[in-house]
């Protein structure tokens, strides 16, 4: 098990910009790795079945939401738990076999030319983990390398489609058109016989995929929780038992509020669970106090000194600190050996370790944020708006967005921010926006020069105040004032990315590094299409950008 070999380079902080080959710098061990590699290949093998069963007019919802949420569970600091790997696996090629037989006896032509339509699992932890190498995304050799990259971009997009498509499902938002995209593309990726140019194509559908998958989503998270309406929240800590939940997951944060309500404990949010403060369901709690902390790559120091029970929703969990290992829980798809997890819904022991815990000796002063900047809150004051722009007091918007990280080079974006002109107005959105989301950069008329639009799961609101300012101008989205500084970390990323080049999105600046999955061949075709083009300085890119 030593000498298992490691490979992934699907975030943006592989090691020295390649690729990660003896350990992951999210905290990923190789035996982890290579399990997410596996599942990916029996979801291959799983993808091919369920394309081929459509075809006969089967679809098994089953194996539809089963897949999205075993994808997402393979994205970046999720699950770090080998054991839950060897169970998903294992229900994969259940599954499989499962939908195989039903599919035949309907009739259908399974196509099991593809190893991984007949993969068995090996029975034991170290078994399954040798058998690894068939799924491995490692460059190999006598392989077309732009083909081998445009099939790792689609790959990844699929991940972030995955993740957007369960936060959807669960709150009851589902597409068949999604599922079956996502096994039509994995199966692809397993049959490997197109040319580059269906690779492209492939790879601008899922972006279009994921544009339906966030729209699914903004209309469960807005039709279960209310719109997002622009809310003051306090940075500082009040006196009394607490809660901290981190990542994403809204269903899980309002079961908490819920069941914590008249228990004398405040619950505060962490990372990009900020903007749920702006859901009127979820401000309507008393007890929902403030925010704690700031990004994810920050969560060891500031979770060792949360006075009270930790959750993790979704994806951003580190390797936690022996400081507070006992105080920190897990729920949904997340997982850290030794954690404890909550599969059920029931935060019981979340509370009952808050209630043994010191919590705030006292109130701590600090700063407010306002957030719930989403596309209803920004289009009613649309007029206002669009009378700046005519006016001349605002001269440009930017989109400073996408997933913080610890490499250096993203002080870039406090930088940008810093310094762009006062009769600019810039949006935000995702982790990234704790680099600068505490700053005062004032208002032009009222309207505030910095308007937090919500999680990475709410970029689909960034492109519909886009749209929308665009058609009240009666232009193109790329002939509008706004120009997109983005950040990347992970998979959702991509996805995003992805959608911006389907809908024809145009001079996004993009780092702190480009993706190591894109060849120089692929990126000249994005430049000459796209012109996308990586971050300079922030001196250098406002002067291009504003003259």
């Amino acid at each position: 098990m030593d000498n298992l070999a490691m490979f992934c380079y699907q975030c943006e902080q592989t090691a020295k910009g390649g690729a990660c080959i003896k350990a992951g710098v999210c905290g990923k061990d190789a035996q982890v790795a290579a399990l997410q590699d596996l599942l990916v290949y029996a979801l291959e093998g799983l993808s091919i079945v369920a394309t081929d069963a459509r075809k006969a007019g089967i679809a098994d919802r089953e194996v539809d939401v089963f897949t999205v949420k075993a994808l997402f569970s393979t994205l970046t600091n999720v699950d770090f738990d080998p054991d839950r790997f060897v169970k998903l696996i294992d229900r994969s090629v259940e599954l499989r076999e499962a939908l195989k037989d039903r599919a035949k006896k309907a009739g259908a032509a399974i196509d099991e030319k593809a190893p991984c339509v007949n993969y068995q699992p090996e029975k034991t932890l170290e078994g399954l983990t040798n058998q690894a190498d068939v799924a491995s995304l490692r460059p190999a050799a006598g392989v077309n390398a732009d083909i081998e990259s445009l099939k790792h971009i689609l790959l990844f997009g699929l991940k972030g489609v995955a993740a957007y498509a369960d936060h959807a499902q669960i709150l009851g938002k589902e597409d068949d058109a999604v599922f079956a995209f996502i096994h039509k593309a994995l199966a692809a990726i397993a049959r490997e016989n197109l040319d580059l140019d269906a690779w492209v194509g492939l790879v601008l559908r899922c972006g279009e995929i994921n544009l339906r998958t966030m729209e699914l989503l903004d209309a469960a998270n807005t039709g279960t929780f209310g719109h997002p309406v622009p809310t003051k929240v306090p940075l500082g800590a009040k006196k009394g038992k607490a809660i901290l939940v981190s990542g994403h997951d809204l269903k899980d944060l309002a079961e908490l509020l819920r069941q914590t309500e008249g228990k004398g404990i405040n619950i505060y949010t962490h990372g990009e669970m900020l903007p749920a403060h702006g859901y009127p369901e979820l401000k309507k709690y008393p007890h929902f106090y403030g925010h704690y902390g700031t990004a994810w790559q920050n969560q060891t120091r500031e979770f060792a000194e949360f006075p009270g029970a930790i959750l993790m929703t979704t994806n951003c969990i580190q390797k936690p600190r022996d400081s507070y290992k006992d105080n920190i829980f897990t729920t949904g798809l997340v997982g850290w050996p030794g954690v404890r997890h909550i599969s059920d819904h029931d935060f019981s022991p979340v509370i009952e370790k808050a209630l043994s815990l010191p919590g705030f000796p006292e109130d701590i002063e600090g700063k407010t944020v306002t957030v719930g900047f989403g596309h209803n809150a920004v289009m009613n004051v649309a007029g206002a708006v669009i009378d700046a722009v005519k006016g001349k007091a605002i001269r440009h918007f930017f989109l400073v967005a996408g997933c913080d990280g610890a490499k250096p080079g993203r002080n870039y974006y406090t930088e940008f921010v810093e310094k762009a002109p006062k009769d600019t107005v810039v949006m935000t959105l995702a982790c990234g926006k704790f680099r600068f989301f505490d700053m005062d950069l004032g208002d032009i008329g009222g309207i505030p020069r910095l308007l937090d639009i919500g999680q990475c799961n709410d970029a689909y609101s960034a492109i519909q105040i886009a749209v929308a300012l665009a058609r009240a101008f009666n232009c193109e989205v790329n002939d509008l004032p706004l120009s997109m500084i983005l950040s990347w970390y992970e998979q959702k990323a991509v996805a995003i990315l992805l959608t911006l080049l389907h809908l024809g999105i145009k001079d996004i600046r993009l780092g702190p590094s480009l993706p190591a999955f894109i060849t120089p061949n692929v990126l000249n075709v994005l430049v000459e299409n796209f012109a996308i083009k990586p971050i300079a300085t922030p001196e250098e890119d406002l002067k291009a950008i504003l003259g």
